[in-house]
């Protein structure tokens, strides 16, 4: 995965012509990001994807020819080490989780402001998982049924916790804590079952929600 001082290959997905260039104008200004191209159907840049290579994909939820949410799939199947920002006006909290479980890195809002939106491309380039601020403000405020005891966490669990919201695999996580893969995946299962939740996309929003992790 490239940092941010390493020439950026960023691709735009969006079916409207005055965001696609309100984002290149935007963009062209950074000398480390180099667009390779806007696409406004998820078919045309499956196509592009297939011979290219895309370091970052800011991508919107609603296409004329697919969903967001699929796309986002799709591309990671595709091109794993691609990374893949939500931009979008849609604020619902399902839109949000769904589209995290499908491998996004982050998800923005498209009234992001031009700093805030550098500064997620740099987190999300980094291996964070980046939200704009108002997403921040959604998924932090849990609805009436979420409002759950907080679990309590061994100092090991606490540590897979933040290394799962940075990102990082089971044999990424086995090398650092110098464990097996398999007492990782043993933790992780111990955290899914812990928060009362069936994937990590939820398991990052309700640790957000009890402020157990930092950095999101």
């Amino acid at each position: 995965m490239p940092l941010m001082n390493d020439t950026i290959v960023l691709a735009i997905v969006d079916d409207h012509p005055i965001v696609i260039e309100g984002l290149r104008t935007l963009l062209k200004e950074e000398p480390q990001i180099s667009i390779a191209g806007s696409f406004t159907r998820g078919k045309d840049f499956m196509d592009f994807l297939q011979h290219n290579k895309v370091d970052l994909v800011l991508l919107d939820i609603m296409l004329p020819d697919t969903s967001g949410m699929d796309l986002c799939r799709d591309i990671k199947k595709m091109s794993p080490d691609t990374v893949v920002l939500a931009l979008s006006n849609h604020t619902e909290r399902s839109i949000i989780l769904q589209i995290l479980q499908n491998g996004a890195s982050g998800y923005l809002v498209k009234n992001v402001s031009s700093t805030e939106l550098l500064n997620c491309l740099k987190e999300a380039l980094k291996g964070e998982i980046a939200f704009s601020k108002e997403v921040k403000e959604i998924i932090t405020r849990p609805a009436q049924h979420e409002f759950k005891k907080v679990p309590t966490l061994t100092k090991r669990e606490k540590q897979i916790l933040q290394l799962v919201s940075q990102g990082k695999t089971t044999p990424m996580m086995a090398q650092e804590l110098n464990v097996s893969p398999l007492t990782i995946e043993t933790h992780r299962r111990n955290l899914l079952q812990k928060f009362d939740v069936k994937n990590v996309a939820e398991l990052m929003m309700a640790a957000v929600q009890h402020k157990m992790i930092t950095g999101i």
